[in-house]
């Protein structure tokens, strides 16, 4: 899975800029599962994400005179590619959520940088395990669940195969981080790459609905759900994706995959700007140390701090 295309191992300010904008859309994707698994099952929801997304994102490809590949090799890629980052992961996440807290999910969530930093290692020639690059994601992590609070860690192990669920679904972004690169190296264009994702991921998973959920039994999901499902498909799927490919290119998957550790902060800004939540300390001390691991992992202020004294 290794890439001949070396990544930039420290980002740009443009590139936080897009993993910041990245973690918001994602961020706005448990709070949509969270509204749609009330009323429709498991499958029905990631195809309407997955499908809704396809659909968008032709259409814009249409509008600005893009045009996708046509070879054999590319497609494959991009079914193995919606596998592993759509079918896989999705599935489990929306199974997970409608089983346990979304505090907890991610929490969860939030261990695919600690994957990726192994999978990378083992997979690739540019973005060994260093031990900054550990120490920053073991402080990641704890910020992240000191954010999320005491009383969601107390709901670790209340239902063991949701959280099983959610962690094989972070292992599953990790590989997908690794295997993704190589669109760079085949001339993938970012847009090209995440239309070709959700088209194949699609054409994998509605007959999997179709066999599973029958979907013409259920009852007409309310105004609120179909919202959420426009929401998930088109920000959350459509639009991410673009910023994922573009993040992924230039920084590589390590990097790209940072974004875990962002979007629970990202969930709970949107709640205090949108819903008049108000932050606890504990949210600041938690946002505290994701920032420590985030620079432990990025290296600069490290590097600056040694300068200092050298």
């Amino acid at each position: 899975m290794a890439s001949n295309h070396p990544v930039n191992k420290v980002m740009s300010p443009f590139e936080w800029g897009l993993l910041v904008a990245l973690s918001l859309l994602w961020g706005g994707s448990f709070f949509f599962t969270g509204v749609a698994v009330k009323e429709l099952p498991t499958f029905t929801i990631v195809v309407c994400r997955v499908s809704f997304a396809a659909l968008t994102l032709w259409v814009v490809m249409k509008f600005i005179g893009q045009k996708m590949p046509t070879s054999r090799r590319v497609w494959g890629a991009f079914f193995v590619m919606g596998f592993i980052n759509n079918v896989i992961p999705f599935s489990l996440i929306v199974w997970g959520q409608s089983h346990i807290a979304s505090g907890v999910a991610s929490i969860l969530n939030a261990t695919t940088p600690l994957f990726t930093v192994i999978v990378a290692h083992f997979l690739t020639s540019d973005e060994k395990m260093t031990g900054a690059r550990l120490i920053g994601v073991f402080v990641g992590l704890v910020g992240v669940a000191f954010m999320i609070g005491v009383d969601a860690l107390q709901l670790l192990g209340v239902n063991i195969l949701a959280q099983i669920a959610i962690l094989i679904a972070s292992m599953s972004y990790a590989f997908a981080g690794v295997f993704g690169r190589r669109f760079q190296g085949l001339g993938i264009s970012p847009m090209a790459a995440a239309t070709g994702q959700v088209t194949a991921s699609s054409l994998m998973l509605v007959p999997i609905m179709l066999a599973v959920d029958a979907p013409w039994t259920l009852p007409v999901p309310s105004l609120a759900t179909i919202g959420a499902l426009v929401g998930i498909a088109t920000l959350s799927t459509a639009l991410a994706y673009v910023l994922y490919f573009r993040i992924l290119a230039a920084a590589g998957a390590t990097n790209l995959l940072l974004v875990t550790f962002l979007i629970p902060v990202s969930a709970i800004l949107l709640g205090v700007i949108v819903l008049g939540e108000v932050l606890e300390p504990k949210h600041f001390i938690g946002m505290a140390l994701i920032g420590g691991g985030l620079a432990a992992i990025d290296g600069r202020p490290i590097r600056a701090f040694r300068a200092l004294f050298t």
